[in-house]
Parts: structure tokens; sequence; C-alpha cells
């Protein structure tokens, strides 16, 4: 089971991404919906953007 990223943050920029979880409007409405998929998904994606958001990109970060 894929848990929300959800870390109770929840702002959303000029973009309609939550500076929180990074995941956009339409993502956190629609997460119970999602197949674990497609969690898994939207989740890798709300990382990306929180990185963006922090002007990281993966090779920047160490794990």
């Amino acid at each position: 089971m894929i848990p929300s990223p959800c870390n109770k943050i929840c702002t959303l920029n000029s973009n309609n991404v939550c500076v929180g979880c990074g995941r956009s409007r339409e993502e956190i409405g629609a997460w119970s919906q999602l197949s674990e998929d497609d969690k898994k998904r939207v989740a890798e994606r709300a990382k990306a953007r929180l990185l963006a958001i922090a002007g990281l990109t993966p090779a920047k970060v160490k794990a």
C-alpha cells in the first residue's frame, strides 16, 4: 500500500501544487481513487516537484 505523501502542510502555490507534499490539486483530490501503480507515479512526480521548488535536481540530492 502506497501511503499518502501528505505531511499536513497544506498550502498550494501559484501553480496549484502543494508546497508540503508536491501533489497537484487534482492529484490530491483523486488520491483515494487511484490504483497503487498510479499512486506510486503521483508520489514520484510529487517528490520531483518538491525538489524543483527547492531548486534541486535528483542528481544534487544525496541518498
